[in-house]
């Protein structure tokens, strides 16, 4: 085996890792659908998290969303004590990225949960 051969598998198994890490960590949060999440504002008892960079944020964001960049979330999480007891929906754009921090947040006890399809998808059934 060459050295470019094994190089070429390295990297190769390090994608595969990444893709298993996010699925094992993504796989326990409750993901809601743009009706299922209307629904849920509706009956009270959820808090929007804009988990998007600070120039997606002021192009637009869900009314009454709190804004914690996902980068900025584990220095920042504190900032959500005060809704404890209710559940913190994070979205971003698509998707990706509110997975990614609505694990970040139940790892440190948080009741988390995430929009599938993002603002996007949000924005092109609701507006």
């Amino acid at each position: 085996m060459t050295t470019s051969q094994i190089v070429l598998y390295a990297i190769l198994a390090f994608i595969v890792f990444i893709y298993v890490r996010k699925f094992l960590l993504t796989r326990s949060v409750t993901r809601y659908s743009p009706s299922q999440l209307a629904d849920r504002i509706k009956e009270g008892g959820v808090v929007l998290l804009d988990v998007r960079t600070a120039g997606e944020f002021s192009g637009g964001h869900m009314k009454g969303a709190i804004h914690i960049p996902v980068q900025e979330l584990a220095a920042r999480a504190d900032e959500l004590k005060k809704h404890g007891d209710r559940e913190i929906v994070c979205y971003c754009q698509s998707g990706s990225r509110s997975l990614m921090g609505a694990a970040r947040l139940k790892k440190l006890g948080y009741r988390a949960a995430s929009l599938d399809g993002g603002i996007a998808e949000w924005n092109y059934l609701y507006r």
